[in-house]
């Protein structure tokens, strides 16, 4: 599939890259929200951040990609765990509005810091230097491509690994039935942090790879719209699913662009009723429909 994508659609390359790099952005949310059951309406904040290490760093003269990308992960678990210190103890409402707070609190920061973050033109013409020292990353995305997919396998795989860990079989606990976890000992709160810095890092991880391969970061990665549109993809997708954190941006991307193409004044409309029409008839994803279902 991804050497089809590469051969066959090379005009397409760059629109594939992005759709990774959200499949892993949505793949972060999946550990609070499919494992755990903590919504989240400020997960671009984690997002935000990682963009904007890569690109400070890259400012600053530091262009090697994969320790650009372990920054910007280790900045996004960072400020995951300080987030899940507060959320800890929160539920319900009260969790989703800190959540929302902290992202709106960092787009308006990076809105009012035009010295550090560009303001509202943002940081543009950064450099990455060539992977390895032999690949280039070029405006084609034939380099990005195949290395945020390289960091997606890698990422899906250790998510796998969790889920099947006892701290992932804790989490569905939390999620199904948080008293029995607590009368079986084990600390919710200790297990929401862990999550929260977890889910952080993947975030960071997602939003550094997406100023390496577009070498331009703005404040519109710490938008509303962007955590918006990230539930929607998980939604979409399949709530709890792990492969539905990978098909829920791609289906999204598809219909954005369909309809972008179709009529670019009325796109927005369109997309709306499709997605009306999916939810209504696939309320469980695009894994919960009978195709996708084991026999």
């Amino acid at each position: 599939g991804a050497s089809a994508v590469f051969w066959g659609l090379p005009e397409h390359l760059a629109l594939a890259t992005h759709l990774t790099i959200l499949a892993l952005f949505a793949l972060s949310l999946h550990l609070l929200v499919g494992l755990a059951g903590l919504l989240s309406l400020g997960h671009a904040a984690f997002f935000g951040l990682g963009a904007y290490t890569a690109g400070l760093l890259a400012r600053a003269g530091w262009t090697e990609p994969l320790t650009g990308l372990v920054a910007a992960a280790a900045i996004g678990l960072l400020a995951g765990a300080a987030a899940g210190a507060i959320l800890g103890r929160l539920r319900g409402l009260a969790a989703l509005m800190v959540t929302l707070g902290l992202g709106l609190l960092l787009h308006e920061a990076a809105l009012r810091l035009p010295g550090v973050t560009g303001g509202e033109d943002g940081l543009s013409g950064l450099d990455t230097a060539p992977l390895f020292g032999q690949f280039s990353f070029d405006l084609w995305g034939k380099t990005g491509y195949w290395y945020a997919l390289a960091v997606l396998a890698g990422a899906f795989w250790l998510v796998s690994r969790l889920e099947a860990a006892p701290f992932g079989v804790s989490l569905r606990a939390l999620h199904d039935n948080p008293t029995r976890l607590q009368a079986l000992g084990i600390a919710q709160t200790a297990r929401v942090r862990t999550a929260y810095a977890l889910s952080g890092a993947l975030a960071g991880l997602a939003g550094g790879l997406l100023t390496q391969t577009t070498q331009f970061v703005s404040v519109e990665v710490f938008s509303f719209h962007r955590s918006a549109d990230l539930l929607v993809m998980l939604i979409l997708g399949g709530v709890g699913r792990r492969y539905g954190a990978l098909l829920g941006p791609v289906l999204y991307g598809v219909l954005r662009e369909g309809f972008a193409a179709w009529h670019p004044a009325y796109w927005g409309a369109g997309l709306g009723l499709a997605l009306m029409a999916i939810v209504l008839f696939a309320p469980h994803g695009l894994l919960g429909l009978r195709l996708f279902r084991p026999k």
